[in-house]
């Protein structure tokens, strides 16, 4: 019976301790002894990671171009938001996890109650969560938000900002983007739920005209 000695070795060059094991002739029944696990382990957990969501590009920051990305609305429609970033001086992207869950309904509720103020301030407002449209529709009803919702469900708006999922789940973190002429003016990477719209207010007077 041929005896392999299997060696692991991290990506720095340092060696794990080697093991000899005994391995049958591999087939459907073929078992290993617990290094060659280890290493099958090490190479299926790698796999899986290049293929996760988190896998993705970093958070935009300040001063980076925002992404002219479209989105389906929660009417059903499609939107660009490099159209909706000329219309007003500034624009609001925020991500948040799950439509109609206690911390999102804060968040949208912080912006719907200064929503007449962000505007006068030249603020449009856009929500993005993985949610479909029906559950974008009916969250913006039941809480009367006065601002777009875009149905994200294939992460198409998070992955271009590069907002990161919540480990072990599908859902965006809460993060928001202020943009001013095309461009990230302001990255809130743990954004609040109740003080949002005072957070943003504040990040404008601070900015200036």
């Amino acid at each position: 019976m041929p005896r392999n000695i299997v060696r692991l070795v991290t990506q720095s060059g340092a060696k794990f301790q080697r093991n000899e094991v005994s391995c049958n002739r591999i087939n459907a029944n073929a078992y290993c002894g617990p290094t060659m696990k280890l290493a099958s382990t090490l190479l299926v957990t790698s796999m899986l990671l290049s293929f996760s969501p988190f896998s993705k590009a970093d958070p935009l920051k300040v001063g980076d171009k925002a992404p002219e990305v479209t989105g389906i609305t929660d009417t059903g429609s499609a939107l660009n938001l490099g159209d909706v970033y000329k219309k007003q001086t500034y624009t609001l992207v925020y991500f948040f996890p799950k439509a109609d869950t206690p911390g999102c309904t804060a968040q949208g509720c912080s912006l719907r109650d200064a929503y007449e103020q962000l505007s006068r301030s030249g603020v449009a407002v856009i929500g993005v969560s993985h949610d479909d449209v029906s559950d974008q529709s009916s969250f913006k009803d039941k809480y009367h938000l006065p601002f777009t919702l875009i149905a994200d469900p294939e992460q198409i708006v998070i992955r271009a900002f590069g907002v990161p999922n919540i480990p072990f789940t599908s859902l965006a973190s809460r993060q928001a983007y202020l943009i001013r002429d095309g461009k990230i003016v302001w990255a809130d990477y743990r954004a609040s739920t109740s003080r949002q719209a005072a957070d943003v207010i504040a990040v404008i007077a601070s900015l200036g005209k």
